[in-house]
C-alpha cells in the first residue's frame, strides 16, 4: 500500500467495498518497465484497468495501448492516445468493431486464425497484422494458452497468406500467461518465435516485429522476480536468437503497471464457525462477483491486511457476500487471519489495482458495482 493510498483511507474512510489507486505509482511502474526493456515499446493492456485517470497519465508518459475492443479504443483516444499508438490485440473481433477501429485510425491488428485474417483483409485492408502463436504457460498463475494462439506451422501459412491478401505481415506475438513468475518462459517462447521469424524471412515475408505480450508479475502472497530479471532474460534470449538484427519489440503489460498501485478496502460482514471446525468463515462485502474473479481456482492469492495484524491468528476460509455457492475466495490456500477479527472490521486486499473493477458484476444480488477512487 502506497503512502497516498494509506492517507486517503485514513482521512476519508470511504464506504466499502472500494478500490483506491495511486496514479503516481502507475507512472513509477511504467518507468521501471521502460528502464528494464529500453528497446521495447510499451503497449499498456487497457483491460487491466481502463480508468480515464490511468489512461490519461500513461498517454502523457508516451505509452502506446493494447485494446481488446472498440470501446477500449474509444477510451484511449479520449485520454489523448494517438490512433497509430493503439493495437487491436484481441484475436476475436466483431466485424463492426474492426470497422470502428479502422474509422478511428487504428492500423495494427492481431489474429490467430484464417477466418479472422479474412475478416481483416476485407474490413481493414492494408493494415499491419501480427499472428499470435501458442506457447507454454508453465509458471503462470493465470494461464492463457488454450483459448488463444495457433501452431508454428499454421502461423507460417497464415503470415504468407496475409501478404497475398494485401495486408502487411508485420510480426508475431505470444503470451506466456498472466502473473508469470518464471523468466524461463519468455526465453523458451522467444526461441520458438525466433525460428519462425527466420523461416518467414527466408520465405520473403517482411517481418519486422516481435510482440512479447504481457505477464509480468506483481507480488501477492509470494515473492516474485523483479522486473530487471525479466528484462535481462528477455534481452538475453532476443540477442541469442536474433543476433544484431533485432526486430522491433512490443510488450503489453497490464497487471505490472497497475496491480500494486491499488488497494481494495472491504468490510467484514460476518465471522462464524461451523460446529467444532477450527476454520472460521470470514465473509467480506466483496467477493468473486464484486471484482475478485481472479480468485477462481484460488489462482491469484491477494495479501490481506487488517487492523489486528501482529496478534494471534487462526485458519480461515474467505468468501463474498452473495447468495451464490461459488462465491468463495479461499478455502484451500491456508489463509490465516487474526482471531480478534470481527464483524464491522475493515480489511485491505493489497495489489488489487488490476482486473478488479473490470470484472465487477452489475448489481448481482443487488450489490452496487465497486466504487473507485484515484488519488
Amino acid at each position: 500500500m502506497t503512502p497516498k493510498v494509506a492517507r486517503f483511507l485514513a482521512e476519508q474512510q470511504p464506504a466499502t467495498p472500494c478500490l483506491v489507486l495511486d496514479i503516481d505509482r502507475v507512472a513509477e511502474k511504467f518507468r521501471a518497465l521502460r528502464e528494464a526493456l529500453p528497446l521495447a515499446t510499451i503497449y499498456y493492456a487497457v483491460k487491466a484497468n481502463p480508468a480515464p485517470q490511468v489512461l490519461g497519465r500513461l498517454a502523457a508518459l508516451g505509452s502506446s495501448f493494447d485494446a481488446a475492443g472498440a470501446e477500449e479504443i474509444d477510451a484511449c483516444l479520449a485520454a489523448g492516445a494517438r490512433p497509430e499508438a493503439i493495437s487491436f490485440g484481441n484475436t476475436i473481433k466483431k466485424i463492426s468493431a474492426i470497422r470502428r477501429a479502422v474509422a478511428a485510425g487504428v492500423q495494427m491488428f492481431a489474429f490467430d486464425s484464417a477466418e479472422e485474417l479474412d475478416k481483416l483483409a476485407q474490413h481493414a485492408p492494408g493494415s499491419r497484422v501480427y499472428c499470435r502463436i501458442m506457447v507454454e504457460n508453465a509458471g503462470a498463475d493465470w494461464p492463457l494458452s488454450r483459448k488463444f494462439g495457433t501452431t508454428l506451422e499454421s502461423a507460417r501459412e497464415l503470415m504468407v497468406r496475409a501478404g497475398e491478401l494485401g495486408l502487411d505481415p508485420y510480426g508475431l506475438s505470444f503470451h506466456v500467461g498472466s502473473q508469470q513468475t518464471d523468466t524461463a518462459s519468455y526465453e523458451a517462447a522467444i526461441g520458438r518465435v525466433g525460428m519462425l521469424f527466420t523461416d518467414l524471412r527466408d520465405a520473403g515475408v517482411n517481418l519486422r516485429m516481435v510482440n512479447l505480450g504481457g505477464g509480468f508479475p506483481v507480488r501477492y502472497r509470494d515473492e516474485v522476480p523483479d522486473i530487471e530479471a525479466f528484462g535481462n532474460a528477455i534481452m538475453g534470449a532476443m540477442t541469442k536468437h536474433f543476433g544484431n538484427a533485432l526486430p522491433e519489440m512490443i510488450v503489453e503489460p497490464g497487471r505490472f503497471i497497475v496491480g500494486d498501485a491499488g488497494v481494495v478496502s472491504a468490510e467484514v460482514v460476518l465471522v462464524s464457525r461451523r460446529g467444532a471446525d477450527p476454520v472460521r468463515w470470514v465473509y467480506l462485502d466483496i467477493g468473486r462477483f464484486g471484482g475478485l474473479a481472479e480468485t477462481e481456482g484460488e489462482a491469484i492469492k491477494y495479501r490481506i491486511a487488517t487492523t489486528h495484524d501482529g496478534t494471534p491468528t487462526g485458519p480461515v476460509a474467505i468468501a463474498g457476500p452473495t447468495c451464490d455457492g461459488a462465491d468463495i475466495l479461499y478455502e484451500r490456500s491456508n489463509y490465516r487471519l487474526p482471531l480478534a477479527l470481527t464483524t464491522g472490521d475493515r480489511v485491505e486486499l493489497l495489489a488489487t489495482g488490476a482486473y478488479v473493477t473490470t470484472y465487477a458484476s452489475q448489481r448481482f444480488n443487488g450489490f452496487a458495482p465497486l466504487a473507485e477512487h484515484y488519488v
